[in-house]
């Protein structure tokens, strides 16, 4: 069996140009009501960079099967042919309701790795998984009830229950686990969208973020394991269909309801890059600001096997602005 080509240069640093580009056009979109028009905006602009990176990509988490995502879908060929050979996992807008609405914590985000060693989701869209950050790793099991993990993790951190801080999407499907998390003294940290920042943010200091719980993307999750090895931190997850019938139809395929999938289950190699550029202000970076001259961008840039983690502040001049957005 051949190895997998091993990327030797450190691509996140090329993959913060894809992110910059998608968060800058997508940012002309924030707060004008119109999330598709942001997202379309941001795909266009991660493909267009893309296309000049010296790799030889696979889309293995896109905007979705090629008829309904006719850029970046899964699947789709991307780079400019010569290896390294990658998996590429890309969320242009993680919170597109959230930028719709003018709200802070949308990223645009990207994640490569070694062909063959990212977990593909196929036809399962939702995941039960917690997540956590470097001194909580080994402390939490997704098994579990919220209950015991928030003990358990209270116990690691040497940190009260009641100064934990619990990140969940506000869904009705959490509605049982907010009250569950609220019993225990834990704080809850709704939110609306984005939860690949939720999960990154249970490995940056002083976040106030200290686990992540709930269903939400499995794709998502892919990224954020992607995220959280460069970081030290660790994802559990368990799929979880929607109905019987998308269940009965991913087991026709091989998926497991019943297995849980681990960090590097979700993202296989040691050397995994990932890149997010903040759209709109987050708990880690600050969001697109437009000015005179051009445009600011704050980015975080992970290495997970040199673990690496850098954040990149970039002036975008007006004129280079325009030559780097050509046609998008």
């Amino acid at each position: 069996m051949l190895r997998p080509t091993r990327p030797d240069r450190n691509l996140a640093l090329e993959m913060v140009r894809v992110t910059e580009a998608a968060a800058v056009s997508a940012a002309r979109w924030s707060g004008r009501g119109d999330k598709n028009a942001a997202d379309g905006a941001a795909v266009d602009a991660m493909r267009f960079v893309l296309g000049a990176v010296q790799m030889d990509g696979v889309v293995v988490i896109g905007e979705g099967e090629k008829d309904e995502a006719p850029m970046l879908y899964n699947g789709e060929r991307i780079g400019d042919g010569h290896p390294p050979e990658v998996d590429i996992a890309v969320d242009p807008v993680d919170g597109t309701s959230l930028i719709a609405s003018g709200r802070n914590g949308a990223l645009a985000v990207i994640a490569l790795a070694p062909r063959g060693t990212m977990f593909n989701p196929g036809p399962c869209f939702y995941m039960m998984k917690i997540a956590v950050g470097p001194r909580g790793r080994g402390a939490v099991d997704v098994r579990e009830s919220a209950t015991d993990n928030l003990k358990e993790l209270s116990a690691r951190l040497k940190k009260p229950i009641q100064e934990l801080g619990v990140v969940v999407l506000d869904r009705p499907r959490h509605d049982d686990l907010v009250r569950e998390v609220r019993e225990t003294g834990a704080r809850v940290l709704s939110i609306s969208d984005g939860d690949v920042a939720g999960a990154i943010a249970t490995g940056w200091p002083n976040s106030g973020a200290d686990v992540l719980i709930g269903i939400g993307g499995t794709p998502e999750g892919v990224i954020a394991a992607a995220a959280l090895k460069g970081l030290g931190g660790e994802i559990q997850g368990v799929l979880h269909a929607r109905n019987p019938e998308e269940q009965s139809a991913a087991e026709a395929l091989g998926y497991d309801f019943s297995r849980v999938l681990r960090t590097d289950d979700l993202v296989a190699s040691d050397n995994c890059f990932f890149s997010a550029t903040a759209i709109t202000d987050g708990d880690f970076l600050r969001g697109v600001r437009f000015t005179e001259f051009g445009a600011t961008t704050q980015s975080l840039v992970v290495r997970s096997r040199s673990g690496t983690v850098r954040t990149i502040e970039t002036f975008h001049r007006h004129d280079k602005l325009q030559e780097f957005t050509t046609g998008l």
